[in-house]
């Protein structure tokens, strides 16, 4: 009796699990893939293979294979993509195993992919393989972009692949491509107006989208029908959809002289042997802990400070990153960061600059450690907005490359040059609108590749070098880009005078952007970045921060008229155009860099700067030679490089007077000592109980990071469930800011309140 109704039970049990299996409402994003950044334990197929197959040899024969076979297939995307994103590098092609880790990516592209794709792959496992109307076969393409199944934001696009053999999986391959344009609110794919998570266009969970190797029109055509650019988006999937068959048709070629046991051998043991490596690594660094923080200077939308807090944790073979502390998540706002993107982009530091010898796989990640506060910017809610997540994310590579700098400098071996944090925003117009060939287009300009390198610990930055996600990504051709849209950079890639980073060693600097629209009446620009007021990054070892830079903006003149009159009024810097102001009758303004979408006029000029790295060391151990180099490459002004460096030299021949130098130099550490004063004392009259009372802030003070400020000091929130912050629409704003006025002036002429009157 007892087994008769233990059976019934477990048929019931069976039962229910299947009732509730095939009357799933919706399947959203799943936290148990999602938190998880680490590899997938061994599986019997691997256990048999790793057995079988210990030839470290044939496995590094086949690792090179391989990872040329993601170099081949980047080229592939590089030269045929559509997407600006393709054509200058922010992509990456990889290969995964079964269990849906990234083992090798491509050597090139952005780098943080390689951490995130693996997410929208585990969906796939779990989720569609034993799904019968949808199933997982030989030829399948899977397509993706919604940062809340692993992505970065909506504007990158994966396309997947299942690998077989003799009807077996035995890996997944899959290239990813920075699209831009996705159907959202504002054109270009980075909304910084949106205000909820469907503002934000296309959020396509991983669905098949390809069967027998041939793109699915039906799904193709909803996919165009949701963009500004349908050519775009077709070019693209095909683009990608052919370097994933190169990847497979490469992987075959594999699986024909070495057997599927050998390809499974490699793909574990690279990833665990990187896992045992990194752990290695980390137990040579100091048991300490580094605390650092940045402040992100606006929602895009309104000035605020918005606090990234950071401690690193090390202990014996442990890493632990500790964001608590960080800003809650603004629920109207487009700036939250998905958990996984975070992550991806401290990976990214480790692979980029910390130990850029690794592979580029998500091995190198899986044994660091995460504590994080839900609700924050760093790891917002499925809920909240994240098409602009670039502006906390690279927060958050910046505070892990400051910490891991001062762990990497505290080793007595240093394999990786120790430098100062990289310039980390994306100064760079966003664009959209109708072309000069009536097209309807919305993307970016490349400039953004070209960030700051930081300075580094016995050299100079390199200038405009490559941005924080991509070491081999490109700024590409001006000339280029103004075939396809109806503005030219008047100034294009000349550095930004007096935006250095002082330094012992200076930071790598920025150039300057000067575009006007030309061929269009349909046309417009936005600039979506932090640090028009507060820096976005910090020096290091007594070295300063980058500068920050505002938007500038001529209007009332149409500068291509001027050029063909007076050519000689106009001038090709940022500063020569505001405090000279040469063209008559023209609006000069200055303006924060969360610009929404603006409809130009023709001749009218938005003038941007890229940022600066971060300097190294003290500014008066700079040696001359460098101060006098900088101002003979109109880097630095000679009245800048006096103030900076104290240095003494003839203006004329720029000889330098190195006793008078010295001399100053003394001075001014004399100085120095008077203005300093005990540890105690600055705290007690630096230090502040609470926020600025005139400042919207966000985040932990003091070191609390168990109570959060939201926006005021009347607004303390517990951090472990913050809850909802809404920020008020600014043209809600302005129009109280105007009813305020008006009630005023009518009570001063004694008329009664706009609701009274009759």
């Amino acid at each position: 009796m007892n087994n008769e109704t233990n059976n019934s039970a477990l048929q019931d049990q069976e039962l229910i699990e299947k009732f509730l299996k095939d009357t799933t409402l919706f399947l959203g994003p799943d936290p148990e893939i999602m938190r998880d950044h680490s590899i997938m334990p061994r599986t019997p197929e691997e256990e048999k293979a790793m057995e079988t197959f210990t030839d470290l040899n044939q496995i590094a024969s086949i690792r090179d294979r391989l990872q040329s076979a993601c170099e081949e297939g980047f080229e592939m995307v590089e030269q045929m993509g559509a997407a600006p994103g393709a054509k200058w590098g922010d992509i990456i092609t990889g290969i995964y195993s079964a269990s849906g880790d990234l083992t090798i990516g491509s050597a090139g592209g952005v780098l943080i992919f390689s951490a995130l794709v693996h997410h929208p792959i585990k969906f796939i496992i779990k989720n569609w393989i034993d799904e019968k109307t949808v199933g997982v076969s030989s030829g399948d393409g899977f397509i993706h972009n919604d940062s809340r199944y692993g992505n970065v934001h909506n504007t990158d696009q994966s396309m997947i692949l299942p690998v077989f053999h003799e009807g077996k999986l035995v890996c997944w391959v899959a290239s990813t491509v920075h699209e831009g344009e996705c159907g959202a609110i504002e054109p270009g794919g980075m909304p910084s107006m949106a205000e909820t998570s469907f503002d934000e266009g296309l959020k396509m969970s991983p669905f098949k989208v390809v069967e027998n190797y041939e793109i699915k029109r039906d799904l193709l055509t909803f996919l165009q029908n949701s963009v500004r650019e349908p050519k775009l988006q077709y070019e693209d999937m095909k683009v990608k959809l052919f370097a994933c068959m190169r990847l497979e048709k490469r992987i075959k070629e594999v699986l024909a002289t070495d057997g599927p046991d050998a390809l499974t051998a490699c793909l574990r043991y690279t990833n665990e042997s990187v896992v045992t490596e990194v752990r290695r690594r980390i137990s040579e660094w100091p048991d300490m802990t580094v605390r650092t923080q940045t402040i992100m200077d606006s929602t895009l939308r309104e000035n605020a400070l918005l606090k990234v807090n950071l401690a690193v944790i090390k202990k014996g073979d442990r890493l632990i990153f500790d964001f608590s502390g960080t800003s809650p998540e603004l629920t109207n706002r487009a700036i939250n960061t998905q958990l996984p993107g975070m992550k991806g982009m401290v990976g990214q530091a480790f692979m980029n600059h910390i130990w850029p010898d690794l592979p580029r796989g998500q091995a190198g990640l899986s044994p660091v450690e995460f504590v994080t506060q839900p609700g924050t910017l760093v790891d917002c809610s499925y809920s909240a907005p994240n098409s602009q997540s670039l502006m906390s994310i690279f927060h958050s590579f910046t505070v892990a490359q400051h910490a891991c700098a001062k762990f990497l400098y505290s080793c007595p071996d240093k394999y990786t040059r120790v430098l100062a944090p990289w310039h980390n925003m994306i100064n760079t117009f966003i664009w959209g609108g109708v072309n000069q060939h009536g097209e309807t287009l919305g993307n970016l300009c490349a400039d953004l590749n070209g960030m700051g390198g930081g300075a580094r610990m016995d050299r100079d930055g390199e200038h405009a070098l490559s941005p924080i996600f991509a070491t081999m990504a490109d700024i590409g051709e001006q000339e280029m880009n103004e075939e396809e849209v109806p503005f030219l950079q008047l100034v294009s890639k000349k550095m930004t005078a007096n935006t250095q980073a002082p330094g012992k060693y200076r930071g790598g600097m920025g150039y300057t952007m000067i575009a006007a629209t030309k061929d269009s009446e349909q046309w417009g620009f936005m600039t979506t970045t932090q640090g028009s007021k507060v820096p976005t990054i910090q020096g290091l070892f007594g070295g300063y921060a980058g500068g920050s830079y505002p938007l500038c903006k001529v209007q009332g003149v149409d500068v291509y008229e001027v050029l063909l009159e007076n050519p000689k009024l106009f001038k090709h810097s940022i500063h020569e155009i505001m405090n000279e102001q040469p063209f008559p009758n023209a609006r000069y303004t200055t303006h924060h860099m969360g610009m929404g979408f603006d409809i130009s006029k023709r001749g009218e000029l938005y003038m941007i700067s890229q940022g600066s790295g971060g300097g190294y060391g003290d500014p008066l151990e700079r040696d001359p030679t460098y101060v006098i180099m900088d101002i003979e490459e109109g880097l630095i002004s000679p009245e800048w490089a006096k103030q900076l460096y104290k240095v003494e030299f003839n203006e004329t021949t720029l000889v330098v007077d190195d006793e008078a130098t010295e001399k100053l130099r003394a001075e001014y550490r004399e100085q120095r000592k008077k203005q300093g004063m005990p540890y105690a004392e600055f705290v007690k009259k630096h230090v502040k109980d609470h926020p600025p009372e005139n400042i919207p802030f966000y985040g932990a003070w003091n070191g609390d990071n168990e109570v959060i400020y939201a926006g005021s000091l009347d607004d303390k929130r517990d951090a472990q469930n913050p809850g909802p912050i809404y920020v008020t629409h600014p043209k809600d704003v302005r129009i109280a800011e105007l009813e305020a006025k008006l009630a005023a002036a009518r009570k001063d002429a004694g008329l009664p309140p706009e609701n009274e009157r009759k």
